[in-house]
């Protein structure tokens, strides 16, 4: 069964090698582990399968705003729904913490994830020109600005202000 959780210091091998996997331009191990369990403002999950981590998201809650910073699904595990999943929780977990808007920002060759995006109530407002240092692609800057309600009853009783 698919739960998505905190991630936990156990599970960053798995998760950097997502990462490596995934980006030509990853963040290093040391970037990636400070931001995921020294930053405050930073709440990171991950997806996880008879042990096994699948993916993982990573977001930034400063106020009323979430900005997301990584994400990324193990390649042998994509299209099975497991993006969808982590997107739409770390969305329901911001709103339960106080977000008003969430922003990112996604390389524009990447249509895949656009039409991720999208189906989570993302738009584009923006495109940053040569955004990405390893081949100067653009990014395009998206936002949702439609929150889901917040669920009182939720397991995470976090909120923007711990």
């Amino acid at each position: 069964m698919l739960n998505i959780r905190r991630l936990k210091d156990k599970d960053f091998e798995e998760v950097y090698a997502i990462e490596k996997e995934s980006f030509s331009e990853a963040w290093s191990y040391q970037s990636l582990y400070e931001d995921a369990f020294n930053n405050p403002l930073a709440h990171y999950f991950a997806a996880e399968e008879e042990g096994r981590i699948l993916g993982y998201i990573g977001a930034h809650i400063i106020l009323d705003e979430g900005h997301i910073t990584t994400f990324a699904v193990k390649q042998s595990e994509r299209r099975r729904g497991v993006g969808s999943l982590l997107l739409q929780s770390l969305i329901q977990y911001a709103a339960n913490s106080g977000v008003n808007y969430m922003t990112l920002e996604v390389r524009e060759s990447n249509t895949a994830v656009h039409k991720l995006y999208a189906a989570a109530g993302f738009f584009k407002v923006h495109v940053r020109k040569r955004y990405y240092e390893d081949n100067g692609e653009d990014a395009y800057l998206m936002v949702c600005d439609k929150m889901p309600e917040v669920k009182k009853d939720s397991a995470e009783k976090a909120t923007a202000f711990e």
